[in-house]
Order: C-alpha cells, then structure tokens, then sequence
C-alpha cells in the first residue's frame, strides 16, 4: 500500500507554496497587535498624530496581505486534499478490482463501499481542510507565545501553563476517541451492508411480506451506530468544557495580571492592549484543539481500515512472462481436476474431459453438483486445487489474465445488467470496437430484437439498476447477444435460458448449432438445452457420474435418462426407432452434410 505520506510527496511543491502561504498569513496576523500597541502608545499617549497614517496603512496592508495568502493557502490546500483523495480512491479501487473471488466471498458490499466512501472522505479532510488548521493552529500558538514572552515573560507563563492543560486535555480525549472511531467505522460499513442488501432486494422483501423484519434489523443496526455516536459526544461533553473555561478565564486573567504590571511600571498600556489581543487571539486554537484531535482520530481510524484491505492479496497470480498464443482455436482440457475452497468439503473430484476447437460440451447435474465452479476454473476466478486446466494446450496458469478471460465468452446464470442503454450493456468490454451492425446482429441471433425495437428509443432505452423493468427472459437475452456480439473462440452458457419460453429455447438452441468455429460450453437442467452437444457430461457430488452422447445416454438408463423421465415423461417412439437404427447402422441417420436427419430433429 501506498503510504498517506507518500501521496503527499507527490503534492510536495504545492503543499510548500501552500504552507509558505499559510505561515505568511499567521505572521501578518500577529503583526496586528503590535501596530495597536503602538497606536496606543505613541499616538493616544504619547500625541504623535503624525504616525497615524502610517500606522494605518501597515493596518490596510495587513489586512490585504492576510486576504491574498489566506487565500492561496485554503484553495491550495482544499485542492490538495481533493487530488489526495481522488488518488488514493483510484488506487484503492483497482486494488479491490485486482483481488480473486475469494476475497468477495468472505467481504460484504457495504464494506468496501464505506472503505471507498466515507473512509477516503475521513483521509481527505485530513490532509486538506483539517490538516492545514492543524498546522496552522500549531504554528499560530507558536508565534503568539514567542510575542507573548517577547512583551512579558511573566505574563507569558499564564498564556503557557493553559495552553500545557489544554494540550493534555487533547491527548486524553484523542486516545479515548480513537477506539470509538474505530468502532464507528466498523459498525457504518455494517448499517451500509444491511441497507445495500435490502435495497436491491426489496422486492424479494415485499414478496415474502418481510418490511417489518427487514425495518427491525436495520433498526438495531441504527441504534447501534447512534449509541457509538452518542458514545463520541459524552467524551466531547467531557472534555470540551475545560477548553472553554481555560479560554474564557485566560483574557480575564491576563487582562488582570498586565493591569497590576503596568501600574508597577513593568509594561506599557500598549503593550497590554496588544497581549490581551494575543490573549484573545490565542483561544480559537484552544478551542479548535478539540475538533481538530477528533477528525483527525477518524481519519487515523479509517486509514487502518484501508490498510486492512491494502494487507489482502489475490489468490490469482500471473506468471511473470505469460506464454502468447497468436491465435486461440478454443480448445479445452481438464486433466483430473479437484477443487475445494478454503474450509469447505470438495466441490470437484478428478475431472477430465477434453472439448476440441469448434466443438460443444454439454454439462449437466443437481444444484450444487459442481457445474458452475467448472467454468470458474476456466476463467481463473479460482485456481484448481489439484490438476491441470489447458487452453489449445497450454496450462491456463501460464496465458495473461487478461488473453484467457477475452477468449471466452460468458452467458452467467445470474444475469446482470448495468444502468445504461441496452446497446451499451450489449457491447460492454468493447464498446469502441463493436458496430451497430454486430449488435443488432446479435440481437437478432438472441431472439431479443423483437422487444428491443419495439421500445421507442429501441437501443438507446436507458435500462434501470440490474435491469429492472425487464422480465428474467427478457435480461437473458441481452445477456445473451452480449455474449454473442463479442466473436470469442469460446462461449459459455451456465443455465442461460431457463426463464425462456421452449420455443425461444429451441430457436436459440438452433442458431448456436450453426455458429462454426466456436467451442461451446453449455451447462443446463433442460435436456433440450445440451441434447445436441458432441459430449455430454452428468455431474453428481462433484465428480463426473456419465458421459456421452444424448442417445447412449439415453442407452445406460442412468441419471441422465431417469432425468429425460422426469422431463419429458417417456421416450417417443420415434427416438427409440431411431435410435435402434443408429445403432445397429451407424452410417443412418445422418445426411450427406453430416446432420441428423429430419425424424430425430422432430425430437
């Protein structure tokens, strides 16, 4: 992780200007006092109107010199802070973005949004707004002391001793607020979780009737976050009045003690006038302290928090000089492949097929089989626990990222989609590559033009957050064209048209049977959906249970044809005789082309 000083660094020379900025406007402020005094002294007492003007114009070029560099130093360091933040945000969010799936498996949304968020925002005022008061309180104190003890050094003591009382103050009350902070922000990216979670869930919440147990659980999260805060305010309450009493007794006091020097002789009125003006001038930072220790405390809290998530690394990594492939055909092996996550039973054992370029892989099974996870392997989302992934034979742990994510083209069983036009969430990835024509094309090919073009702005319609306002097919579809408009030598469909109608099915399930020069992975419950593939595999605890065609498949009467049962009730006359003859006659029932003959594609 890039260290908060380091991004400062960067900012280095204009962080200089803005604190030689800032010296210069403190500086010209205890410049004040000292021509007061000598109004005081040379002009009311001593009668020398002659000095008058030129007092007043160090008075005017004061207040002009204190306007410009006030100036420079808060839009300096304002923009500073925003740079820093912009930055570190950039930087924490490609982080996240760099990170294997592991990582969100275990980590809430609400989480990294607050981490992103409010935590950047905490570091921000830190190195903006807060710090250049901190500095400047700092420095303001400073300055006024060294005029205090420069006018009297007894009277200076007082000014010294509270300013002592109130940095101890600060210290406790800092150490006390730094744990509350923490679990402050602990508890903010919690209350973020649960409203993100109910939000785009709620109307599976209005469906199950679950308002009053969702406003319940949102509640003691809010109740928990208020007793934090409230937690924050009776340390403040605490602490805070003794800066008070210290700031509004030390004027009195000075005023006091200076009254008795200068009737002693060992001060001039002027130069009391002109301490009381420091005096008073010295309360602000006194009372500042408190507010300043406490923002700062947050953003320490915060930057922990982000260095939490800086601490986690990707469980992906790439080989530092990736093999290149020219061009991938799409050829796929799995060589006794297992694979398990962190504290978790085995979710695949010994799997090993091979899908040649161009040809398609059928994969079925129960929910929770292992179907899904095979593809994430594939993908790298997670890497095999034992055996070997090839790509065109190449170990998949050995191509960039970047060229094995860009070869395949996916269809997920959760569909998602971004709050943009639909043209836009058709090319997304490729946006400045893809053509209306492919798009349109794709649509077409998705079976999803039809309701596309009859919208009033057609391509360009503005879908909602997830695709809301689209029903589950209609999501399916452009996920679907999006897959398609992308040309990658391999497509992916995990359970991709289960919310169609059967004869949107089978119209999709022909168009993918005439795309040459593509391997196709379709994973399914339907048998319609990978009863054409070259190669079937039947998935059951993890592990390959069948293999093969749709007919000898169908011939072991095993899960698969116990599955057709279940679907389809029996097996059509037409298909038994079929099969039969194929059987018995491999040469039937294929044409001249190769394809199956019209009787077996009735079935």
């Amino acid at each position: 992780m890039k260290k908060v000083s380091s991004y400062i660094w960067d900012y280095r020379f204009s962080y200089l200007g803005a604190v030689l900025s800032l010296l210069i406007a403190v500086s010209l402020d205890m410049v004040a006092p000292r021509l007061t005094a000598h109004v005081v002294d040379d002009v009311i007492v001593g009668g020398n109107i002659g000095e008058l003007k030129f007092l007043l114009l160090g008075f005017l070029s004061v207040g002009l010199g204190r306007c410009i560099f006030q100036y420079v130093k808060e839009y300096t360091f304002d923009k500073n802070g925003a740079r820093i933040s912009g930055d570190m945000r950039r930087d924490l969010f490609r982080h996240i973005q760099s990170l294997s799936a592991d990582f969100f498996d275990r980590t809430n949304t609400g989480e990294l949004m607050a981490r992103v968020k409010e935590d950047i925002d905490h570091i921000w005022d830190a190195v903006g707004y807060v710090g250049m008061l901190l500095i400047e309180v700092f420095y303001h104190t400073g300055i006024i002391l060294v005029c205090m003890f420069t006018i009297n050094w007894k009277l200076a003591l007082l000014s010294g001793a509270a300013m002592l009382l109130c940095g101890a103050v600060a210290v406790i009350m800092e150490r006390k607020l730094g744990a509350v902070y923490e679990a402050i922000s602990e508890e903010n990216a919690v209350l973020n979780t649960v409203a993100e979670e109910n939000l785009g869930g709620v109307r599976t919440v209005k469906a199950f009737a679950r308002e009053s147990f969702e406003i319940d659980k949102f509640l003691s999260h809010n109740k928990r976050y208020y007793d934090l805060n409230m937690t924050q305010s009776k340390v403040l309450v605490r602490y805070y009045p003794v800066f008070v009493v210290i700031t509004t007794v030390l004027p009195l006091l000075t005023l006091l003690v200076g009254g008795r020097f200068v009737i002693d002789g060992e001060m001039t009125i002027g130069q009391l006038t002109a301490f009381v003006e420091y005096s008073t001038n010295i309360v602000w930072p006194m009372e500042m302290l408190g507010w300043l220790t406490n923002s700062f405390s947050s953003a320490v809290a915060s930057n922990k928090k982000i260095r939490k998530i800086y601490r986690e690394t990707s469980a992906i990594t790439e080989v530092t000089e990736p093999v290149k492939i020219d061009k991938i055909r799409g050829k796929v092996s799995f060589e006794h492949v297992s694979f398990h996550k962190a504290d978790m039973y085995e979710i695949l054992h010994d799997i090993t097929f091979t899908v040649e370029a161009g040809k398609t892989l059928g994969i079925m099974g129960t929910t929770g089989a292992g179907k899904t996870s095979i593809i994430q392997l594939l993908q790298r989302m997670y890497d095999a626990t034992d055996g070997t992934i090839y790509l065109d034979d190449v170990d998949i742990r050995r191509l960039s990222l970047e060229q094995l994510r860009t070869s395949i083209s996916f269809v997920m069983q959760d569909v998602f989609l971004f709050s943009d036009t639909i043209g836009d969430n058709i090319k997304l990835g490729k946006k400045r590559y893809l053509d209306f024509g492919t798009v349109r094309k794709a649509s077409v090919d998705a079976q999803a033009s039809g309701f596309i073009e009859r919208m009033e702005k057609q391509y360009d319609t503005v879908i909602g957050e997830r695709g809301v306002g689209l029903s589950g097919g209609q999501k399916q579809r452009i996920s679907i064209a999006r897959a398609l408009s992308k040309k990658y030598p391999i497509l992916v469909m995990d359970d991709s048209t289960s919310a169609l109608d059967t004869e949107t099915e089978q119209v999709i399930q022909q168009t993918l049977r005439t795309l040459k020069g593509m391997t196709k992975i379709i994973i399914g419950h339907r048998i319609s959906a990978v009863r054409h593939a070259d190669e079937i595999l039947v998935l059951e605890g993890g592990a390959i249970a069948e293999r093969g065609t749709h007919e000898e498949l169908l011939q072991k009467r095993g899960l698969y044809y116990e599955t057709y049962l279940s679907q389809y009730g029996e097996i059509p006359a037409v298909e038994a005789d079929a099969k039969k003859i194929t059987t018995a006659h491999p040469g039937i029932g294929k044409t001249k082309t190769g394809g199956e003959t019209d009787a077996l594609q009735l079935v």
